[in-house]
């Protein structure tokens, strides 16, 4: 009798059991939508390998690899849904460092506030899929768009499937669509991971925000995409002046500058100028609040470095990860070498320029990448960086000088004959030294590519809305018919009117109002590009106005 009920109390512990196990399975699932859809996924895949046919979860890619789950894209580095492995083959080469080392130094602690992409998914049935694929339409699919890898890497890093839906996002983003139906199939997982290297691109995406929602099936696709926008898009079009009035004012004193690290090092500094760190700052996330709203945190910071410097025509990236809280930083590409940039940490008044042009060696015990970000280029380069001069007597010489030296500058400057620059060279002994050429200023820089290019300064077009301007003025004079005119801009520019004219923005910029005045009905518009050198190209509009 008692080994009968020692038994029975067994078999009901066991079963006990199994109904805890079960109901905190449910808990994690309704906590986890994306792991409930993955779980979804796999069922139905095994099912449908069972009876021998694909069914529907084939389609999607990216799920499951050689029969084996793969993590969800938030919590997995080296193995997220969608993106391209043999992209990625030899094009890395980041180590990340042990988090548990990282150490955020005194002078910078708290100057975080990256908010990492939030996604909100709710499961469907088919019936109510059915009245989505009725009541909303893919919207702009962007099949027209192309995006060059050297700019815009988290493009490069997706599969084919996957940069239709990132065209996709990008264009409805541009538009202002909300809601629409993906392109092509896509699970909740790989809407994730696109839906974040398109953010990480495309920092003139100001009223896009860090989040976003998804209708899914049961068997993880995903049925309908909706974005949020902030509130800018309430008068865009001012908003977008705003934007870039404050953004061009940089990077015209900056395309002045001779050579890509002094660029660089201008936008950089003008941005720590402009901006300051505000936790509470509205919209933190975006360009907009750094270079219009004048305050944000590291987000923020880092979008608008990478704003302008892409409007310079450098390589530069939007990078996250851990910094001893969330963080956000970036990569530039100078010379051919990359390197990190944290211009929020470097914006504190005892800034040296510590976290300028840094390698990852240089960036381990401090910064660690994580998401998307691990996949970028690593930064091993060892070209000019800016550092503190020797003894350099901020006081003395009106600030804090700096110094541009090489990797190879010795460590120990004992025994230069003039270890400190900022002091008079004393007498050392009667040895000719042949005087140092002395170095052309960043205006006779200036006229000296303009030489080259055989342009006055009068003929350039610095800004869009420069551009935008001279168009119109120069569209209503040639008149109907087959005409043509030209414009001459900075080579840092023909990214943003590429852009715009592969979006439709010029129409709004120039063509609308020009056509309106001159009663035109009809209007097709061909460009070509010509080098002129010094950093400048000619812009042939061939157009037909009727």
């Amino acid at each position: 009798m008692c080994g009968d009920m020692k038994v029975l109390k067994g078999i009901f512990f066991f079963i006990m059991g199994l109904l805890m196990a079960g109901c905190l399975g449910i808990l994690i699932c309704a906590l986890n939508p994306s792991l409930t859809a993955m779980l979804a996924e796999r069922v139905e895949s095994l099912d449908a390998a069972h009876s021998g046919q694909t069914g529907e979860s084939g389609g999607l890619g990216g799920l499951f690899e050689d029969g084996e789950p793969q993590p969800d894209s938030g919590t997995a580095d080296r193995d997220q849904p969608g993106i391209n492995s043999d992209w990625l083959e030899g094009r890395n080469g980041y180590e990340q460092p042990d988090s548990d080392s990282l150490e955020t130094p005194e002078s910078v602690s708290g100057r975080m506030g990256y908010e990492p992409v939030r996604e909100e998914a709710l499961e469907i049935d088919d019936a109510e899929a059915d009245d989505l694929s009725e009541a909303v339409d893919p919207g702009d699919t962007g099949s027209d768009l192309t995006f060059d890898q050297e700019i815009y890497p988290y493009y490069a890093m997706l599969e084919a499937d996957m940069q239709r839906i990132y065209s996709q996002i990008y264009a409805n983003a541009m538009s202002l669509t909300a809601s629409f139906t993906p392109v092509t199939p896509v699970s909740v997982s790989q809407v994730k991971t696109v839906f974040e290297a398109v953010y990480n691109d495309h920092p003139e995406l100001f009223w896009l925000d860090t989040g976003y929602s998804c209708k899914y099936l049961r068997s993880g696709r995903c049925a309908e995409i909706t974005l949020k926008f902030n509130e800018t898009v309430n008068d865009l079009e001012g908003a977008r002046q705003a934007f870039q009035d404050a953004a061009g004012g940089i990077i015209a004193q900056a395309q002045s500058l001779g050579s890509v690290y002094d660029r660089e090092k201008y936008v950089h500094d003008a941005l720590a100028q402009l901006a300051e760190y505000d936790v509470a700052s509205p919209m933190n996330q975006s360009a907009y609040s750094a270079l219009v709203g004048g305050r944000s945190v590291c987000a923020g910071y880092a979008r608008a470095f990478q704003y302008m410097m892409q409007q310079l025509g450098i390589p530069c990236y939007y990078c996250t990860g851990y910094a001893g809280e969330d963080h956000a930083w970036n990569i530039v590409k100078l010379e051919g070498d990359y390197y990190n940039v944290d211009v929020t940490w470097d914006d504190t008044e005892d800034s040296d320029y510590g976290y300028f042009n840094k390698t990852d060696r240089e960036y381990a015990a401090t910064h660690r990448r994580t998401g998307l970000s691990v996949y970028l280029p690593a930064c091993e380069g060892a070209g000019t960086q800016v550092q503190p001069a020797p003894d350099s007597g901020g006081d003395e010489t009106g600030g804090g000088g700096t110094e541009a030296v090489g990797a190879d500058s010795p460590d120990d400057l004992s025994g230069l004959i003039n270890p400190n620059p900022i002091k008079p060279m004393e007498w050392q002994s009667k040895v000719k030294v042949d005087p140092v050429p002395s170095q052309p200023t960043a205006e006779e820089r200036k006229q000296e590519n303009l030489d080259k290019a055989g342009i006055t300064e009068e003929q350039v077009r610095s800004t869009m809305q420069e551009y935008y301007e001279d168009c119109e003025k120069l569209l209503k004079g040639v008149g109907k018919g087959d005409r043509q005119f030209t414009s001459v801009i900075p080579e840092s520019l023909w990214s943003s009117v590429e852009r715009a004219y592969n979006n439709g923005d010029y129409w709004k910029g120039y063509a609308e109002k020009a056509l309106r005045e001159m009663g035109a009905e009809n209007f097709v518009i061909q460009l070509q590009t010509e080098r002129l050198g010094g950093g400048y190209y000619r812009l042939y509009h061939n157009v037909y106005t009727y």
